[in-house]
């Protein structure tokens, strides 16, 4: 989900969230006058006035639909270049502004979530940012706020399954989000919210034992070793700061942190961005570690020289020292201090096979 960052100035963008509000502020403006402009500008949480440009317009006496394809900057976000359709109808007198997923937007299942199952997946923020839109250009014009809001993404089914929606409950296609409104490069807000939320998911579901992985290959392992439940997987990725932050607020009983022998090292040495862009593994540290440990001179000196961890690793291994053990206990310790109680934590370390080479328990 997130790449490398290039070293440049980078482009914001605009969330799924607000888009919709531009579509949907056009649709029923053209609703009540039965004209489309070709662009339209609606006002952020933070007071921000982006203009979006339209692509469907059509409108007759009781719907109107209007669309904008969605720039996401220079984040590589998946839903960038979709395009975000939005049908407005006239709703009973007193209504309010109602909610309906169309097609390519996906539905709650599970409890957790801010919604209610059986709720189409469009996120709380939007829903007030696309609510107070419809009450800008209905008072405006003096006309009742009731209506009908249908948000689809041609192909949001498609593109929702390389998203964590799935494990989150949410089915048929893509969830409507964004807080402030505005994309972020490489802030990788999606990706923490999905963390948070699977928690909230597992919890409400009872789960107890959570299971966060850095990458699929640990992640298919721990499962097994536990036979743990979908629900129970949080795919942390390089994201172990934004789980434990908000662990500390939401604490589970038992946690298993499961990765390679690199990222947990990283771990171990205090990084809480675990994205080789952002943190660096410490060969000088890796051999202070197994010096203590009892290596001798000659390994701490190849641990030293050696250019990626998975070689530290192998020199280890080949000389008896159980250095996976030994990064293990390093990043349960950093774990349980950011987590400041309240979590049971073991850390497992698997090998690019997918076997266990290390770990560290209470």
């Amino acid at each position: 989900m997130a790449g490398r960052k290039p070293d440049l100035e980078l482009r914001k963008g605009w969330t799924t969230g607000a888009c919709a509000t531009a579509c949907a502020k056009a649709a029923f403006r053209a609703l009540i006058t039965h004209r489309f402009d070709t662009t339209v500008t609606i006002t952020l949480p933070d007071g921000q006035t982006p203009e979006f440009t339209l692509k469907q317009r059509s409108v007759d006496a009781d719907r109107a639909v209007a669309s904008t394809i969605k720039d996401a900057g220079d984040d590589p976000d998946v839903t960038h270049q979709a395009e975000i359709v939005v049908e407005v109808r006239r709703g009973a007198a007193g209504s309010g502004v109602g909610f309906r997923a169309g097609a390519g937007v996906g539905t709650v299942t599970l409890p957790g979530l801010p919604l209610a199952v059986g709720e189409p997946a469009i996120n709380p923020a939007p829903r007030r940012m696309i609510s107070a839109a419809i009450d800008e250009v209905a008072r405006a014009y003096g006309a009742p706020a009731d209506v009908e809001i249908t948000i689809s993404i041609p192909g949001g089914q498609e593109l929702a399954l390389k998203t964590m929606n799935g494990r989150l409950g949410i089915q048929g296609g893509l969830s409507v989000l964004g807080t402030t409104g505005v994309v972020i490069p490489y802030s990788c807000a999606s990706w923490i919210n999905a963390i948070h939320r699977g928690v909230d998911v597992a919890k409400a579901a009872g789960i107890d034992h959570l299971a966060a992985a850095t990458g699929s290959t640990s992640e298919s392992a721990v499962a097994r070793h536990y036979g743990l439940e979908d629900q129970a997987l949080i795919d942390m990725g390089d994201f172990a700061g934004g789980l434990f932050k908000y662990l500390r607020k939401q604490p589970i009983a038992r946690l298993t942190l499961a990765g390679g022998f690199g990222k947990l090292s990283k771990l171990a040495q205090g990084h809480l961005d675990l994205h080789s862009s952002r943190s660096q593994l410490d060969m000088g540290d890796l051999a202070g570690r197994v010096k203590i440990a009892g290596g001798n001179a000659e390994l701490c000196a190849k641990i030293n020289r050696a250019n990626t961890g998975l070689e530290a690793l192998d020199h280890c291994q080949k000389a008896g020292m159980p250095i996976a053990d030994l990064m293990a206990a390093g990043a349960r310790e950093v774990a349980m201090a950011t987590l400041a109680g309240g979590t049971a934590v073991e850390v497992l370390v698997f090998d690019r096979q997918g076997q266990l080479i290390g770990q560290a328990h209470g």
